[in-house]
């Protein structure tokens, strides 16, 4: 069947079959943003979006959340607002890609923006916490605005060295595959989701207040450290292993 002739129901069932493979993700990347992608790709597909089209639409959603962090007071009815704002960006982060393995369009243009969107995400997001801290939390001490800098920069870093790592391993570029038929490991998934930005997303439900916020952040901070101190030393003697066989 033409792809473009698809209803919503038959382009979210295709979309289903042709799934990155499970393996490695976090868990609310498998159970609830994925799914969610697949979803908002059916829809995007059915209106005729193109997937940089989507991308650009999750920039909306996820920069205007990140905005209203820095810029607006967090009142309950605010930081929930920001929590969508964000899981729908996200969702939608998701979804571009799943929309560009139903048409057949994945491209480098589209990663590569995809790419720059989740870095510019993954950077300022952590600083527009300091910004709120900083300008409506009754804090006990500045010294805590130390957290969400020391979380950008741990978060970009863990970011590029993934991105740069999987480019290393496949000089060509990711392939595009169809469903993994293997059980992803859940113990895996579990550990991995500190690193989650899904995760993350949901921490913002609390951002009105700024004592509970900061343990659930500071809890995904040390969580996220724990994974870099696991992962960087393996991805290094990854990406060590082949410079020595080429």
């Amino acid at each position: 069947m033409d792809v473009t002739t698809r209803s919503f129901t038959e382009a979210v069932r295709a979309l289903g079959v042709a799934q990155k493979s499970n393996r490695g993700a976090p868990l609310y990347s498998r159970l609830v943003n994925r799914p969610l992608g697949r979803i908002l790709a059916a829809a995007a597909h059915q209106v005729g979006l193109s997937p940089n089209q989507v991308t650009g639409v999750s920039a909306c959603f996820t920069f205007t959340g990140i905005a209203l962090v820095a810029m607006v007071p967090p009142s309950p009815a605010m930081a929930a607002v920001i929590a969508v704002l964000l899981v729908i960006g996200y969702g939608l982060d998701s979804a571009d890609g799943q929309l560009a393995r139903l048409l057949g369009r994945g491209s480098p243009a589209g990663e590569w923006l995809d790419h720059v969107c989740d870095s510019l995400k993954t950077a300022t997001i952590h600083l527009a916490v300091v910004v709120s801290l900083y300008r409506f939390a009754d804090l006990p001490t500045d010294l805590l605005l130390v957290v969400p800098l020391a979380y950008s920069a741990l978060d970009t870093t863990l970011f590029f060295a993934f991105i740069l790592t999987e480019r290393l391993r496949k000089p060509s570029g990711p392939r595009l595959a169809t469903a993994d038929s293997s059980r992803p490991s859940v113990l895996r998934a579990m550990l991995s989701a500190p690193t989650d930005y899904g995760i993350l997303c949901l921490v913002f439900f609390t951002l009105a207040w700024p004592h509970v916020f900061l343990v659930a952040y500071g809890v995904m901070l040390l969580g996220t450290a724990g994974y870099a101190l696991l992962a960087l030393p393996k991805w290094y003697r990854d990406v060590s292993r082949l410079r020595e066989g080429a």
